[in-house]
Order: structure tokens, then sequence, then C-alpha cells
């Protein structure tokens, strides 16, 4: 059951943010653009307040997306799970038994094609698919990689949450604080 139904992963994109999450209801929470240094303070905070943390890794400030951050993340934070477009970062984080989350950028055919490719190798728990307001690529991706959709990026109403769950989506992923109140 993933994220035991949870439809929306709020996203804090700050500490302000993050500390609301921490008194909301998601069990399931993505933080976002935070410096290195306050990782495994905030990943302790988020285990007391019965909170799973999922970490971008790509946003991360002084963080690098090389193997040694990938084993950093992995071995010293620990978080629920990780969200990366970098296959080393979800290889190592698959090995560990951590939730492993390709975003893939919707640009473009050639794009979509080498996304298609680098999931092939990665074969991620889930797709975070950006960004999250074409929700008519949602059964296509499905159906062509068999992995759960989580929808995100631009996703600024309830219709947009609305319409990617009815295509299919497992998520939406959003750092709207509107959105996740109603949820």
């Amino acid at each position: 059951m993933p994220f035991r139904q949870q439809k929306v992963l709020p996203a804090a994109r700050t500490l302000k943010q993050f500390e609301q999450l921490l008194q909301c209801k998601f069990e399931y929470i993505v933080l976002l653009e935070v410096h290195i240094s306050n990782l495994k303070t905030l990943e302790q905070e988020a285990s007391r307040h019965n909170k799973k943390l999922i970490i971008h890794a790509d946003l991360i400030q002084g963080l690098k997306t090389d193997n040694y951050a990938a084993d950093f993340l992995c071995n010293d934070i620990e978080p629920a799970g990780i969200i990366s477009t970098r296959s080393n970062m979800l290889m190592r984080a698959k090995a560990k038994g951590i939730i492993a989350i390709q975003r893939m950028f919707l640009l473009d055919t050639i794009a979509l094609e080498k996304s298609y490719s680098l999931i092939e190798t990665t074969q991620p728990d889930y797709i975070e698919m950006l960004p999250g307001v074409i929700p008519e690529l949602i059964h296509e991706v499905h159906e062509q990689t068999g992995i759960p959709i989580i929808n995100g990026g631009l996703i600024r109403t309830q219709t947009h949450v609305q319409e990617a769950l009815a295509a299919g989506a497992v998520a939406v992923t959003t750092s709207d604080k509107e959105l996740w109140e109603l949820y």
C-alpha cells in the first residue's frame, strides 16, 4: 500500500514549513532545499514526531550526488525515502531498503525516452513526474515502466491534485500549504 494511502506528499521548502509539517496529520513528508548540516537533526525531529522523511537528494545544499553522498544519506541520515535524478543515488537507496523515487522531467520526447532508459536500469520504487500538470502522461509512463507514479511540480490547485490522482498517480507532491490542508 503506497504511502499508507496518503494521496498528498507535502514538501517543505523551508525550515518553517518543516516545523509546520511536524504538527500535521501526514505520515510521509518531503524535504527540499535545506543545508546538509541540518539533515541529521531534521531526520531525528521527524522521527520524534512519527513522520517518515523523504529527502530530495539533488536539492540538499552542500551535498554532491556522488556515491559518497549516497552512502552518507543511506547510512548516516537513514530517511524513509530518497528522491533523485541520479541512478547511483537511487541504486544505493534500494540496496539499503530505502524507498527510491526517480525524478523524471517531461521536457520533450527525447527526455522522456532517456528517462525510460534510466528507469530500466535503476528500477526505482516510484517515479516522480514533473511537471505534474500533464496528467495524460501518467498512464503512459506507468504502462511503459510498470512503476507507480507520483506527480509533482506546478501542482497549484485542488483540480491539479484530483486530475493527477484520477489519471492514475498514487500520490502528488506539493509545497502548497493550502493543498496540504485539503487532504
